[in-house]
């Protein structure tokens, strides 16, 4: 499916774009009318991946048509939100390089327009106060062949504005009463179904502490919240769709300025992960993962803390494209988007990751001499870097067979030629091992005339290429080895997710070596590991104790 998406990206059209200009158009719906759109994400969790396709289709939507777009935090449910999670939505969307100006809103900020709102319904007949119970409620609501009733459907207006100023008023314990609204108690529909609009909650809001006891159902405030910030366009995911008639119906039945039109697409799905919040909570909470940024969660801050970058993670957003039929995209495909993006733009690096000691028997015991590496073959300007060389080096373990197999071009005694990295030609002649019988020391000879490029005699080399730290001047560091999450690549399809987790999602490698050059590398710079992969600096590495992620190998997993 991602090899239909990248082949198909440049002749789809995306679908709302269409709805937009045909709505701009002369004698559309806005005609000369700025675009605007809206983000409304609820501060009780940390925006996912999935979050970014839809703030990248909002706020980018607006950016192409030269528009607007708000940001506005859904906090009309005062469970678990928090303003630590209003923070963090905000530095996520300036990650990514979108920006709201001053157009930053809360829903709460309309709670008492929203209240005013509902009272106008109840005087225009078209919403009233039930006492049903929650069983009650559900008994009531009848089937595709029974329609939906209730009791209290008829209840004379000042009675119903009479009882709900009381449940403003706190006189009443939660679940006694819930304001519906008059729709159709038959229709096919269920969410038309006289749908309740207000309940009663005895919960203390972030922002509004206890002035409220009684709150508007999302469909109930989110049209007017639209409608009141002049809102054109409502991009929302798929599951709004059977909404859009209450949404559309609370439009035309409440006194709002505007007229916003709501259109859906698709939520992203990526296999080897789970993005219901509910979930990535519980993955938190039950500390299965380390907290929000885990590196193996696909919240933004933990994808930004493993190394992704926000040009990767646009790409990919932009190149899945929009669609109104749900999919899932291969986790593989983000990884390209980033692989992508890294090759270009991140600066080489030599690390060791599982290091033994290797000497040049025959090269001088007291010499040391720097050669020139490049930084970046993608970046004519990149430059060079100076790395010290001498005797005494690390290389990688798995660089080694004492015994080699079929096709083994590396190290091993009496083997072929193989290249250090921008330096000499070295052949295995021996190796030291302990008392175990591992192998501590490998012993080679070096070619003094082939430094830096083939030797001048032009005899081919057989052997590959070796990436290499120098003894004296290596630096330690930590390595985390990040893997899927799950091994299943459908979590969300077991009865318990969490017995889908892969106990090999991450491997702690201490005693790493590094090139000197990243002493003082810093959070959250990137490099490319030569023959290793793409490593970012974490958050808890310091001078001196050095911390790396992998970000992504470099083997791309993904066909094109």
């Amino acid at each position: 499916m991602a090899d239909e998406i990248i082949t198909n990206e440049s002749e789809s059209k995306n679908f709302i774009h269409a709805f937009v200009e045909e709505d701009i158009a002369p004698g559309g719906r806005f005609e000369g009318m700025t675009v605007h759109t809206r983000f409304p994400p609820e501060p009780n969790g940390y925006l996912h991946i999935g979050h970014c396709k839809a703030l990248c289709i909002d706020f980018g939507t607006a950016e192409k048509f030269g528009g607007l777009c708000n940001l506005r935090m859904d906090d009309t449910n005062p469970a678990k939100e928090d303003t630590e999670f209003v923070e963090a939505i905000q530095e996520d969307i300036r990650w990514l390089g979108f920006d709201w100006d001053d157009r930053f809103f809360y829903g709460s900020d309309y709670f008492e327009k929203t209240y005013e709102l509902a009272v106008g319904l109840i005087k225009k007949g078209l919403a009233y106060v039930c006492e049903l119970t929650p069983d009650q409620f559900r008994e009531y609501r009848g089937d595709v062949n029974t329609p939906a009733r209730s009791p209290y459907r008829d209840r004379p207006i000042e009675e119903n504005l009479n009882l709900f100023e009381r449940m403003k008023n706190g006189e009443f314990p939660e679940g006694k009463y819930t304001l519906r609204a008059k729709i159709d108690l038959e229709s096919g529909n269920f969410n038309m179904r006289d749908p309740v609009l207000y309940r009663i909650r005895y919960i203390e809001h972030h922002r509004q502490g206890t002035k409220w006891c009684i709150f508007p159902m999302y469909d109930f405030a989110h049209p007017i919240q639209d409608a009141l910030e002049g809102v054109t366009h409502s991009l929302c995911s798929l599951e709004y769709e059977d909404h859009r008639p209450l949404y559309n119906w609370v439009i035309e039945n409440c006194d709002v300025p505007s007229k916003p039109r709501q259109i859906e697409f698709a939520r992203l799905g990526i296999n080897y992960t789970v993005m219901s919040k509910r979930k990535l909570r519980r993955l938190v909470e039950e500390k299965y993962v380390s907290g929000w940024d885990d590196p193996r969660i696909p919240t933004l801050c933990g994808l930004r803390r493993r190394g992704y970058t926000a040009a990767a993670v646009r790409a990919f957003c932009d190149r899945i494209g929009v669609a109104k039929a749900p999919s899932t995209v291969e986790y593989s495909f983000l990884e390209h988007c980033l692989r992508e993006d890294l090759n270009m733009n991140a600066p080489r690096a030599m690390a060791v990751l599982r290091p033994v000691k290797l000497t040049i028997t025959n090269y001088p015991e007291d010499k040391t001499e720097t050669v020139e590496i490049e930084n970046n073959p993608n970046q004519p300007d990149s430059g060079t870097r100076q790395v010290t060389f001498s005797r005494h080096l690390f290389v990688e373990a798995d660089d080694f067979l004492e015994t080699p197999v079929p096709k083994y071009k590396r190290l091993y005694p009496n083997g072929p030629e193989c290249r250090l990295k921008g330096a000499y030609l070295i052949t295995c002649t021996d190796c030291i091992k302990d008392e175990n019988g591992r192998v501590v020391e490998i012993l080679c000879t070096y070619d003094p005339d082939s430094r830096g490029g083939d030797p001048a005699d032009g005899r081919k080399v057989k052997g590959a290429t070796i990436h290499w730290v120098e003894e004296t001047s290596a630096v330690d560091a930590e390595i985390r080895l990040y893997d899927y999450l799950f091994s299943d690549p459908n979590p969300d399809a077991a009865e318990d997710f969490v017995t889908c987790l892969n106990p090999d999602s991450l491997e702690v490698l201490t005693g790493c070596k590094v090139e000197k050059s990243l002493e003082n590398a810093q959070a959250p710079a990137s490099f490319q590991f030569l023959r290793q992969g793409y490593f970012a600096v974490d958050k808890d590495s310091r001078p001196g104790a050095l911390v790396f992620n992998r970000a992504v190998a470099l083997k791309d997993g993904f066909k094109k």
